[in-house]
């Protein structure tokens, strides 16, 4: 009696591991299914990011420039183009700041936790 109660005193708790060790793996491939879709949200929205931050940038310079050539023209026989350029190239350069911070928000978006 001893001979055949003896291993299966050793054998039902390993049966009973097997059955929540299934169970705990499964859940770990849902947390892992889930951290692999939060990273590829995180790593689109910092591409996007960095287009419209590189894009902003360059469109922020080139209307500062502008300005910069057209305060260089004042005071001289181009005095009007000055005006015009001053004119245009700081709307160009407050565009192009505009677009940099609304370049933030995709940033903002890949550091955000979800609620559970």
């Amino acid at each position: 009696m001893i001979k055949v109660l003896f291993p299966l005193f050793f054998l039902f708790p390993l049966v009973c591991v097997s059955q929540t060790e299934a169970k705990d793996v499964e859940q770990l491939k849902q947390e892992i299914l889930l951290l692999r879709t939060d990273v590829d949200n995180i790593q689109v929205n910092l591409s996007l990011a960095q287009n419209k931050f590189k894009r902003s940038i360059l469109v922020a310079t080139i209307g500062y420039t502008v300005t910069i050539a057209g305060g260089l023209m004042l005071g001289r026989k181009n005095d009007d183009l000055g005006k015009a350029l001053l004119v245009s190239g700081g709307i160009t350069g407050i565009t192009g700041t505009i677009l940099m911070v609304d370049a933030f928000k995709y940033l903002g978006r890949a550091g955000r936790h979800k609620p559970k």
